[in-house]
């Protein structure tokens, strides 16, 4: 294995076994024992014992009393990740192995087994296994760490990982904030086997797609939008459509060959973004569907001005609140780009729209909604409302891995 990944590795994987003792402030335990798996730095009151970034820690009430055992970082926010509240529970090898399992016994269950698609193995906090995320898209997989838990545990995970889907290479992918958030050095490429220079391609509903698995966003393709992909192409036929923020082009493309859409044009702000796009429309045959560069504010603005209207309208921006500092400003954002997409709306058409701001939730995303209707004097109807495939789940005592909200609407 290639530690370079992690340019400074320990000397040895970090201790099963606690070191120290975390103990909360007073008043700060109840989401804790509700099995919330980050305990934030403002709830910490003193740290008992030597406590070094990845080490195993136990989490305890200012009253003394036990509430779990998870991993320690004193460079993040999140100052533990919990993974256990079995008091005595050795976070073992053996341990991460049980964990790893379950996730690939769930993906087994829902069918996401198959190497010509391609699905998430692993979603973080959804698996229980905060800060890692494993994608597989064909024979390949990528990585994607967002906690010092799991980065140093790499060296213990990755034979796991191959043990479990056989792999013929894995790579990882890294986001310079997040990096810098949880003090990671971790640096991207191919970690084991080999990795292909060029894109990899896989199946997903009968439509093909390439991804490159060195330089796509994040870990190389939104795979949480599979089946709204599908949805959205149902409302469709015959219809003109308009996929704003379309990146590679995953929802213009399932319009077009999944629901018999009339004419489709796909915009997004990445010049790289529309020549894959192009490149899966070309993949598929499908000759109806166009592809521009533009700002998709803009690009909106000029539609509503030159009078043009479309039968289906899909709108999937990037993360526009990071923080729960930005929401206000991301709320801004939402209702701009949803108002000007129901002015170029026919009436009776439908609205696909899309948030994958965690710190936004699904109320106030419709509240958003309901501030379009008033203000463009349309009646908006919410007719389905989505949230990500399956092979992300999402944890019950941890909302904010319900990131990704879809609501289809008919727009009169």
């Amino acid at each position: 294995m290639d530690t370079s990944i992690e340019p400074s590795p320990p000397a040895a994987l970090p201790s099963s076994e606690p070191v120290a003792r975390v103990v909360l402030k007073p008043r700060k335990a109840r989401p804790f024992f509700g099995r919330h798996p980050w305990v934030l730095d403002s709830a910490v009151d003193r740290v008992d014992g030597p406590a070094a970034d990845g080490d195993v820690v136990d989490l305890f009430t200012d009253q003394g009393k036990f509430i779990a055992r998870g991993v320690y970082n004193s460079q993040s926010r999140i100052r533990v990740r919990l993974y256990t509240w079995k008091a005595g529970e050795s976070l073992d090898e053996n341990f991460w192995r049980a964990r790893l399992q379950a996730a690939a016994g769930l993906r087994a269950q829902h069918g996401f087994d198959d190497r010509g698609q391609a699905a998430r193995l692993v979603s973080s906090e959804g698996d229980r296994l905060s800060g890692l995320v494993v994608e597989r898209y064909a024979d390949q997989l990528v990585l994607q760490v967002t906690a010092k838990s799991m980065a140093v545990r790499l060296p213990l995970l990755i034979p796991m990982l191959q043990e479990l889907w056989q792999p013929r290479g894995i790579t990882l992918r890294t986001e310079r904030e997040m990096n810098k958030a949880e003090g990671l050095s971790l640096k991207e490429g191919t970690i084991v086997g080999d990795v292909p220079e060029g894109p990899v391609f896989f199946t997903e509903h009968g439509v093909r797609y390439g991804v490159d698995l060195q330089a796509g966003q994040k870990t190389g393709f939104f795979l949480d939008q599979r089946d709204n992909r599908r949805a959205a192409a149902s409302y469709a036929r015959d219809r003109r459509v308009l996929d704003v923020c379309c990146y590679t082009g995953g929802f213009s493309i399932a319009a077009a060959a999944l629901g018999g859409a009339h004419e489709v044009l796909g915009i997004d702000s990445s010049a790289k973004a529309i020549a894959v796009a192009r490149a899966h429309a070309e993949l598929n045959s499908q000759t109806r569907v166009q592809f521009e560069e533009a700002d998709a504010f803009q690009k909106l603005e000029n539609l509503y001005q030159q009078r043009e209207l479309f039968g289906l309208v899909i709108v999937d921006p990037p993360k526009f609140a990071r923080t729960r500092q930005h929401v206000e400003e991301a709320m801004r954002a939402y209702h701009q780009l949803n108002r000007l997409a129901v002015n170029v709306l026919e009436p009776g058409g439908i609205l696909v729209t899309c948030s994958c701001s965690g710190h936004v939730t699904r109320e106030d995303f419709m509240f958003t909604l309901a501030e379009v209707s008033e203000r463009t004097g349309r009646d908006i109807q919410i007719l389905e409302t989505r949230g990500a495939a399956p092979d992300h789940p999402v944890n019950a005592s941890c909302l904010e891995s319900e990131y990704l909200k879809c609501l289809v609407c008919r727009v009169g």
